[in-house]
């Protein structure tokens, strides 16, 4: 029984993990195709249970606005994005069910599940203000970041039930390590690592928290439109410094496409977004490019740090392709694809640095 348990919870584990990132990546559809109002109400579409329902609501408003925010097409994407949101959110009450219920079983405690369980309620509910409050800037970016910061708790609790404690310090012996496969805490056995790899685990955290600020950046590039206020590089209207409005570009608090004030928002002002979000992305990819040779000198760590730094060099592609080819759909998904792959790739990174630094604390 414990054994059927403990495979069970891992597989509606790394199930939901890969649903959130498969969201994350729809979302960013959603977004770029412009069907965050493609149902303007919620939960449903025109008060009804998916789009068949609303089709006279839908061909009214189509009628009234042939170019406006409402199609078939984007109702369908939409709903599609909700449904799959509610899937998730029912995933990750399972999880954290058994994380309780078995909690004697699965060896891990459930404190982490929960928190996931608070983090998917909040982005549900950011999700409905996203349609509610017609797609004000800083409540889709806020969405977008919660997106993120789901996927990490999920890739925690993923590497949690691959990497345990002591196969990740290196201090399980192969053959034990092998034998833990089907048991609490159990998974693949990694070379093994010094102690000293441990040191690396601050300035893993804050090339995280980089990575962050640089989403929630990016994330307010595409939701005030503004990935096409630069079409030229490395430059920006010809200058290296534009004429640009911060003020403006960087108020919170108002609707899309307006100033707080009620006005336009000027070209400035999305220069200002724009060259921000271009200019700090030199730095965060500076310093995990640091963090990715420094993670390479340890053996256990050089697949990893590889990975982290592929990543990195596919999302400079992407974000520069961009610019060339004018904002292309397929590219503009990637795009938010790569931010999504460097958290995973991070977390997991900081996963298995901070299991070492456990270890060095405990006996063996």
């Amino acid at each position: 029984m414990s054994a059927r348990t403990i495979s069970r919870y891992r597989r509606l584990v790394f199930l939901t993990w890969f649903l959130t990132l498969d969201l994350i990546m729809f979302g960013a559809f959603v977004r770029l195709t412009d069907s965050g109002l493609g149902c303007p109400d919620w939960p449903g579409c025109y008060g009804k249970l998916s789009p068949f329902g609303a089709s006279s609501h839908i061909s009214q408003a189509l009628a009234e606005m042939p170019y406006g925010p409402v199609s078939f097409s984007k109702a369908w994407i939409e709903m599609i994005h909700r449904y799959a949101g509610s899937l998730l959110g029912m995933m990750i009450i399972g999880i954290t069910y058994m994380a309780w219920r078995y909690r004697g079983v699965l060896g891990n405690t459930p404190r982490l599940a929960t928190v996931t369980l608070i983090a998917v309620c909040i982005q549900g509910a950011f999700g409905a203000w996203t349609v509610t409050h017609k797609l004000m800037p800083i409540i889709v970016t806020t969405h977008l970041l919660g997106g993120m910061l789901l996927l990490a708790l999920m890739t925690w609790l993923a590497a949690r039930e691959q990497i345990p404690p002591r196969c990740a310090s290196g201090l399980l012996p192969p053959e034990e390590a092998l034998s833990t496969l089907g048991r609490p805490g159990g998974g693949k056995q990694h070379a093994p690592l010094d102690k000293s790899a441990a040191s690396l685990k601050p300035w893993t955290a804050i090339g995280l928290l980089l990575l962050f600020t640089q989403i929630a950046l990016g994330g307010w590039v595409s939701t005030n439109y503004a990935a096409l206020a630069c079409m030229d590089f490395p430059t920006c209207h010809g200058q290296w410094v534009p004429q640009m409005d911060f003020h403006g570009g960087f108020s919170l608090i108002r609707a899309l496409g307006e100033l707080p004030t009620g006005e336009m928002i000027s070209q400035q002002a999305l220069t200002a977004i724009h060259w921000v979000h271009r200019n700090f992305a030199f730095f965060v990819f500076a310093w995990l490019g640091l963090l990715a040779w420094r993670l390479r000198r340890h053996e256990g760590l050089r697949g990893p740090a590889n990975l982290l730094l592929a990543l990195l060099l596919a999302q400079l592609f992407t974000g520069l392709t961009t610019i060339f080819f004018q904002w292309p759909l397929l590219i503009a998904v990637l795009h938010n694809g790569g931010a999504a792959g460097l958290v995973l790739a991070c977390t997991t990174l900081l996963v298995r640095l901070a299991r070492i630094d456990d270890t060095s604390r405990k006996p063996s």
